[in-house]
C-alpha cells in the first residue's frame, strides 16, 4: 500500500499511513469497520475490508477457565512451594506477611495488570508489543526472550529430578529411609558418608546427583539424570507443540492436581504430631530487618511471573473485550493464597520432623547420661525422682541438662550434651532443593503408607514445574511465530530438542553447581531492568493518560487511579530501588556455591574459579545486551521499526477540541482482505 493513497469515508478525506501500534493509539476518531472499506491508490474495485484484531486468525482459548488455568499454573510454581516458606521462616514469620503483601499491592498486581493488557491489547508476543509501544526499546522482548530460553533449560532439570524421584517413590520401603550398608566378607559396616550425614541427604548428594566436590570437575554424564532430562523434554515438547490448542487442554490437570495434593498433605500434616508446633512457629512474629523488603520484593516479582513474556503470550489469544483488570487482581490473589497454603503444609511437615529430630537428640543425649552416671563422672545426686530414663521426656530432659549446666559449669563442655531445644530445629532455614529432596523426604518417610505420600508429592512437583515451563516456553515460541513465518510445530521440536542438549550441561555430576549459578545469575537482574523498562515505556514514553484510555476503550470502563499512580510514579520508584538493592548485594557477596564435600559428608561454601566468574556475569550481559543494540540499531536507523510486520490501517480524524500532539484512538484495526469484487 502507498504511503499517499487518498480515502474516502463520512465526507472527510485524510491521508492513512501504515504505521507503529503506539502511534496509531494516538488517534482519536473510531471507525465502523463492519462496514468501511478503502479504495487503494485510486485503483477502482480493489478495496481493503477492516475488521477487528479478533478475527485475524489467531488462536483462542476455549474458555475464560481455560485461560485463567493457564495464568495460575505459570504463575504458581516450584517457588511457591519451597522458595516462599523458606524466606516466611527466615525473614519474621508471619510478619513476613505484610511487606509481601503490601508489595504485591503496589508493585505485583499493577505490573502484572500492566502485561495482561498491552497483549490483550496489541495480541502479539512479547518482540511485537514492545516493538509496537516504543520501537527504540524493542530489544526489551528479545531479553524476555533470552531470560525464558535461560530459566527453561535448568527449570527442566528440576522437573526431571522430581520425575526420577517420582519412579523411585514406588518401593517399599522408600530407597531414602535408611542408609545403605557396605559389605565386606562378613563385615557389614553403614556407609560411611551416609552415616556422617542422613539417610535422605546421602541419597540425594551420592544416589541421586553423584556429585562431585568441585564445579571444576564435571565428573561426566549422569546417566540416570540424563534420561530424566530427556523424559522431561518429551513431556514439555508434547504439551506445548500445538501452541495454546495443547497446553490449554494440559493446564486443566496440571493447575488443578498440585491443588488437590496441597490440601491432602494439609490434612494428613495436622493430624502428625508437632504439626500445631510448626504453624505456630510460622506464624510467631519476629523483628523484620530491611532487607526483607527486598526479598520480599524479589518474590513477588517472580512469583508473577513479570517479564518473562509467558503473561503477555498469554494474554494475546485473549478477546479484545475481556476484562484483563479481573484476572490480574483474581491471579495475583490466588498466588497469594496458594503460597500461604504450601507454607502451611510445608511448616506442618517440618513441624512433625523438628519434633522427630527433636525426640531423637533426647534419646541420644539421655543415652551419654545414663554413660556418665554409670561411669561415675555424674552423680545420681542430679537426677531428679521423677525422671524415667527408658521414657525420657523433652521436658524432663531440659530439666536435667539446666542442672548439669549449673552444677558443672566448668566442665560441662568436655560432656558433649546438646540442648535439644525444639525452636532450634524448627530454625533450621531449608530452601529449594533441601527442602524438597532432603528435608520434605526425609519427612515422608515417617509417614504412613509413605510411598504413596512421596508419589503424590513428586507429581506434584512435575505438575507445578510443567505448568511454569507451559508458560516460559509460550514465551519462548510465539514472539517467533509471530515475526517469522516458521511451522509451529517443527519450531517447537527443534526449540526442545537444542535444549536437551544444551541442558545437559546440569546433568554433568558437577550439573547442580551449574544450576545454582543460572538460578543466581541469568534471571535475577535481567528480569527487573526489562519490567522496569517495561513500566517506563508505557507509562512514560506511550503516555499513562493514553494508556488508561485504552484501557476504557477495551474493557469498557476505566480503571481506578491507583493505576494510573503505581504506573506513574510509585511502581518505577519500587523498580529502581530493587535494581540497587540487587546490584549492591551482588557487589557484596562473594559469588560461590555450595558444594558438597564427600570426606566430610557436609557442604561448605566455595567461590567461583575465574572461568566460572566469567560466566556467571555472561550470563547477565548476554541477557541485557539486546536493550542497547536494539536502541542503538534503531536510533541510527540500522534496521527497521518492527512495526512492518503487522500492516494496520488508521483513518485518523482528530477530535475537534483535542490538540494534534495529545491524539490517541479507540480502536485499532488490522487489515485482513485485500480484494473486493
Amino acid at each position: 500500500m502507498r504511503k499517499n493513497s487518498k480515502v474516502t469515508q463520512r465526507e472527510h478525506t485524510s491521508e492513512h499511513v501504515t504505521e507503529s501500534v503506539a502511534d496509531l493509539l494516538a488517534h482519536e476518531a473510531p471507525l465502523d469497520y463492519k462496514n468501511s472499506s478503502l479504495n487503494v491508490g485510486g485503483v477502482p474495485g480493489k478495496k481493503i475490508v477492516l475488521e477487528p484484531p479478533e478475527n485475524d486468525g489467531r488462536p483462542a482459548w476455549n474458555s475464560k477457565l481455560q485461560y485463567i488455568l493457564a495464568q495460575v499454573g505459570f504463575s504458581v510454581g516450584l517457588g511457591n512451594v519451597w522458595r516462599f516458606p523458606y524466606l516466611c521462616q527466615k525473614n519474621g514469620g508471619g510478619a513476613y506477611l505484610v511487606p509481601y503483601f503490601i508489595l504485591l499491592v503496589l508493585i505485583g498486581v499493577p505490573l502484572f495488570f500492566l502485561e495482561l493488557a498491552v497483549g490483550q491489547k496489541i495480541r502479539r508476543g512479547s518482540i511485537g508489543v514492545w516493538n509496537y509501544v516504543c520501537p527504540q526499546l524493542g530489544g526489551i522482548g528479545v531479553s524476555s526472550l533470552m531470560v525464558c530460553g535461560f530459566v527453561g533449560l535448568y527449570y527442566n532439570v528440576i522437573i526431571g529430578w522430581s520425575i526420577f524421584y517420582f519412579f523411585q517413590s514406588f518401593q517399599y520401603p522408600l530407597p531414602w529411609a535408611e542408609c545403605p550398608i557396605r559389605r565386606n566378607g562378613s563385615l557389614a559396616i553403614v556407609e560411611p558418608e551416609c552415616e556422617k550425614s542422613s539417610a535422605t541427604t546421602y541419597f540425594w548428594y551420592r544416589q541421586t546427583l553423584n556429585t562431585t566436590s568441585t564445579i571444576a570437575d564435571s565428573g561426566g554424564l549422569n546417566v540416570k539424570m540424563t534420561l530424566s532430562l530427556l523424559v522431561a523434554w518429551i513431556i514439555v515438547c508434547l504439551a506445548v507443540i500445538r501452541g495454546i490448542a495443547s497446553s490449554g487442554k494440559v493446564m486443566y490437570f496440571s493447575s488443578l492436581f498440585p491443588y488437590v495434593v496441597l490440601f491432602c498433605f494439609l490434612v494428613r500434616g495436622l493430624l502428625l504430631k508437632g504439626a500445631v508446633d510448626g504453624i505456630a512457629h510460622m506464624f510467631t512474629p519476629k523483628m523484620l530487618e530491611p532487607q526483607v523488603w527486598r526479598e520480599a520484593a524479589t518474590q513477588v516479582f517472580f512469583a508473577l511471573g513479570l517479564g518473562f513474556g509467558g503473561v503477555i503470550a498469554f494474554s494475546s489469544y485473549n478477546k479484545i473485550d475481556n476484562n484483563c483488570h479481573f484476572d490480574a487482581v483474581l491471579v495475583s490473589f490466588i498466588n497469594f493464597v496458594t503460597s500461604i497454603l504450601a507454607t502451611l503444609v510445608v511448616f506442618a511437615v517440618l513441624g512433625f520432623k523438628a519434633n522427630l529430630m527433636n525426640e531423637k537428640c533426647v534419646m541420644e543425649n539421655g543415652e551419654k547420661i545414663l554413660g556418665y552416671l554409670n561411669s561415675n563422672v555424674l552423680s545420681h545426686d542430679l537426677i531428679p525422682p521423677h525422671v524415667n530414663f527408658s521414657q525420657l521426656s523433652t521436658v524432663d530432659y531440659a530439666e536435667i541438662y539446666a542442672v548439669i549446666k549449673t552444677v558443672k559449669e566448668g566442665s560441662f563442655a568436655e560432656l558433649s550434651l546438646d540442648p535439644c531445644v525444639l525452636e532450634d530445629e524448627l530454625n533450621k532455614s531449608v530452601q529449594g532443593t533441601g527442602l524438597a529432596f532432603i528435608a520434605f523426604t526425609e519427612a515422608m518417610t515417617h509417614f504412613p503408607a509413605s510411598p504413596f505420600w512421596s508419589v503424590m508429592f513428586f507429581f506434584m512437583l512435575i505438575n507445578l514445574g510443567l505448568g511454569s515451563m507451559i508458560g516460559t516456553m509460550t514465551g519462548i515460541t510465539t514472539p517467533v511465530l509471530d515475526t517469522y513465518k516458521v511451522q509451529k510445530e517443527l519450531f517447537t521440536v527443534c526449540c526442545c530438542i537444542i535444549a536437551f542438549f544444551c541442558g545437559l550441561l546440569f546433568v554433568q555430576r558437577s550439573g547442580n553447581y551449574f544450576v545454582t549459578m543460572f538460578d543466581d545469575y541469568s534471571a535475577g537482574l535481567p528480569l527487573t531492568v526489562v519490567v522496569i523498562l517495561e513500566n517506563v515505556s508505557v507509562a512514560w514514553i506511550y503516555g499513562t493518560k493514553r494508556f488508561m484510555q485504552d484501557l476504557e476503550d477495551m474493557l469498557g470502563f476505566r480503571p481506578h487511579a491507583f493505576y494510573f499512580y503505581m504506573w506513574k510514579y510509585v511502581s518505577p520508584c519500587c523498580l529502581i530501588v530493587l535494581i540497587t538493592a540487587t546490584v549492591i548485594e551482588m557487589a557484596i557477596s562473594p559469588p560461590g556455591y555450595n558444594a558438597w564435600v564427600e570426606e566430610l559428608a557436609q557442604e561448605r561454601f566455595q567461590s567461583y574459579p575465574p572461568w566460572a566468574l566469567a560466566m556467571c556475569f555472561s550470563l547477565i550481559v548476554v541477557a541485557m545486551l539486546p536493550l542497547p543494540v536494539v536502541f542503538i540499531a534503531r536510533y541510527f536507523n540500522l534496521m527497521s521499526d518492527g512495526s512492518n510486520n503487522v500492516q494496520i490501517i488508521s483513518n485518523y480524524v482528530p477530535a475537534p477540541d483535542h490538540p494534534l500532539k495529545e491524539e490517541s484512538t479507540h480502536d485499532v484495526f488490522r487489515v485482513v482482505g485485500e480484494e473486493a469484487q
